[in-house]
């Protein structure tokens, strides 16, 4: 069932349960005000009967049964039935409609006035005292005009009910549908977007009810899934230009050795040229499997106490033995006075990665491969600082440092992939850390890593 059915049909049963509850109580406040109005007009003329009779002006019970035989009272099939005292009838205007039990009587007797029913009959019992004497007067009839009332506005409680039911269904099924043509509109501009036309957005109406804020996420979900798609092209198109270069050379290499009669030392000079961009293949496919690792198992990564200190240096004798001419210098100034305060939860593997790339990368760019690190120990958080006094970043390429095989200007001539900044960077994103640049020709280039204790 669509959600514009179930909106109408939903709407329609509350508001018909409501016409239906206010039908009944106005047919229940009329059948009230019948009734009363009739016992009123019965108790009326229970005591103006035993007034004609037994009052201080009286007229004969014959002239009185003639009357009340020619109809010259209102009431339908009228009966009245006077008692005295002993419970001895002593008027009965003889159409026999009721017959009055003791218990009944008694009740008059106790209660002064007491309303009864049989059927359609109604019938209304009261005491009368004049004179020293005591009666108990029975006045019963049947309102039919009342009851005709009753069954006409029934009828008409009904009609109108059924109406006004069938105009609110579709009254809801109209509305039901102009409410929900926004989410109609979205889902045909949605079917309209594609691979290849993720430009396309929804539209956001008036950007104030649900219905806005849901295509407005929705849009920011594209502008997410559309910046990873170009970002997913532009990885696939620069690691196979990566790729391909060393892999040109390896084989221009290899054809031209098997092609000439090269000396010993010619095929070993070959031979290691083809060995050193092996190498650089090597690296270059690690780094394109640890960025896709990294990305594919964030959720299933285990964080543990770590001593930043600890991994830092071992990062660095790793560093050191790969490459003998790096020198790292380490700074801690307000060495914490607690032990506590040098922990925090992550990663080893990861967070090793990523110093490891900081240092070589510091130690790369610097004029004498030398990487000055700093530690610092604020209140709620870590902070390590990389400096090398390499060539300056330009202002402009600052921004796109962390983009996957982005390379500055100044760094074309050094070996390199541009993968390492933009792995670590998503390390210490993932640790709910921050990294930081910035670079002047004064200062040099520094990156500072912020990550949470």
């Amino acid at each position: 069932m669509t959600i514009r059915a179930r909106i109408t049909l939903l709407f329609t049963a509350i508001v018909a349960s409501l016409l239906l509850v206010f039908c009944l109580i106005i047919y229940l406040l009329a059948e009230q005000h019948r009734r009363n109005e009739f016992y009123d007009r019965l108790r009326a003329e229970a005591f103006a009967s035993v007034e004609l009779l037994f009052g201080s002006e009286t007229i004969s019970p014959e002239l009185f049964k003639l009357l009340d035989k020619n109809k010259i009272t209102v009431l339908q099939q009228e009966e009245i039935i006077i008692y005295d005292y002993r419970n001895q009838i002593i008027y009965e205007s003889g159409t026999d409609y009721v017959n009055i039990p003791v218990s009944v009587l008694d009740r008059v007797r106790q209660e002064r006035e007491v309303q009864l029913r049989e059927g359609n009959r109604e019938m209304v019992g009261v005491r009368y005292r004049d004179t020293g004497k005591s009666f108990m007067v029975f006045a019963s009839a049947t309102d039919t005009y009342g009851f005709s009332k009753q069954q006409n506005l029934a009828m008409l409680l009904a009609t109108g009910w059924l109406v006004a039911t069938g105009l609110v269904f579709g009254a809801g099924r109209l509305f039901a549908g102009k409410f929900l043509e926004p989410v109609n509109r979205i889902i045909r501009q949605v079917d309209n977007i594609t691979a290849s036309r993720l430009d396309l957005r929804v539209d956001e109406g008036n950007g104030r009810d649900e219905i806005a804020r849901l295509a407005y996420r929705f849009n920011q979900m594209l502008d997410r899934l559309e910046e990873s798609f170009h970002l997913q092209q532009a990885f696939v198109s620069n690691a196979s230009h990566e790729l391909r270069t060393p892999l040109t050379a390896i084989t221009g290499q290899l054809e031209v050795a098997l092609l000439t009669e090269n000396s010993v030392d010619e095929l070993e000079s070959t031979l290691r040229s083809v060995l050193e961009d092996v190498r650089q293949l090597n690296r270059l496919s690690n780094g394109l499997l640890s960025l896709a690792r990294l990305s594919r198992e964030e959720a299933r990564i285990d964080f543990v106490p770590l001593r930043i200190d600890e991994l830092l240096v071992h990062t660095q004798n790793e560093l050191q033995k790969m490459h003998p001419s790096f020198l790292v210098w380490v700074e801690m100034n307000d060495f914490p006075e607690s032990e506590a305060d040098l922990y925090l939860r992550g990663s080893q593997s990861l967070l090793r990665t990523a110093l490891f790339n900081l240092l070589e990368n510091g130690c790369k760019f610097s004029p004498n491969h030398t990487v000055q690190v700093r530690m610092k120990f604020p209140s709620d958080y870590l902070m390590l600082e990389f400096n090398n006094q390499g060539d300056p970043i330009p202002a402009d390429e600052l921004p796109f440092i962390f983009k996957p095989f982005f390379r500055a200007s100044h760094s074309r001539h050094i070996p390199g992939h541009g993968i390492g900044l933009s792995l670590t960077e998503r390390i210490i994103h993932l640790h709910m850390g921050s990294l930081l640049v910035q670079s002047t020709q004064v200062a040099g280039t520094t990156f500072t890593v912020i990550l949470p204790r």
